[in-house]
């Protein structure tokens, strides 16, 4: 998301971009963008460099209210956020899951406390109607219009906004590890800025970024 976040999609994931053709604008879904600038005052597209192969034109990207969670952290942060789909084992949800309430589990590295505390985002709220679904998994949504937020809320706590959706936020000293298994897994999931991990954990984190991926978005 420019402003925001990137991550790569593989392009077995979708199917709505067929000869770069958007379907039908979608009209009730609430958008949102988040970005740690609070002077934006109008998106305008810009190319989709993480999804080259499936998206030819400018877009503007949103996020649906459900996964918006993937984005409450500093921009740069590593993390790995998963959740079990409709594809999911029983196994990997007794395995990753079984142990929380949560929907959802986001992992972040331990040396990160510190500048999620100080961090304040900024949520920008979008009018639904030039949106189209892109990738329903992530929650991610496109337009090829210039759009002009309706609402913009700046975030404090991003902790304490996060653990107001249903997520389950869990520290540790490395995720490389658990992002391996996620990765093998049939859960849904996202490994996002993990080229910023550990230095040790350079070399794994350039291959989550090329991995082609099946259930889950890498970048």
């Amino acid at each position: 998301m420019q402003h925001g976040e990137c991550i790569f999609i593989c392009p077995c994931c979708f199917s709505g971009l067929k000869n770069d053709r958007l379907p039908a604008a979608m009209n009730h879904e609430r958008l949102f963008h988040i970005s740690d600038d609070p002077r934006i005052k109008v998106f305008e597209p810009l190319p989709a460099f993480f999804y080259s192969g499936i998206v030819k034109q400018n877009v503007v990207f949103a996020i649906e209210s459900g996964m918006l969670h993937n984005y409450l952290l500093p921009r740069n942060c590593p993390r790995v956020s998963f959740y079990a789909g409709n594809e999911t084992s029983k196994t990997d949800k007794r395995k990753f899951l079984g142990m929380t309430s949560a929907s959802h589990v986001i992992c972040v590295e331990s040396g990160w406390l510190s500048a999620i505390q100080r961090t304040t985002l900024y949520c920008y709220e979008f009018l639904p109607e030039t949106f189209v679904l892109f990738d329903a998994d992530a929650g991610y949504y496109i337009s090829r219009s210039t759009v002009i937020p309706v609402a913009a809320k700046p975030l404090y706590n991003l902790q304490e906004e996060m653990l107001k959706r249903n997520v389950e936020l869990r520290f540790m000293p490395s995720i490389t590890e658990v992002a391996r298994l996620v990765q093998r897994s049939t859960l849904n999931f996202s490994l996002i800025r993990m080229q910023n991990a550990q230095p040790e954990n350079v070399k794994n984190a350039v291959r989550y970024k090329t991995f082609p991926g099946y259930n889950g978005r890498i970048g």
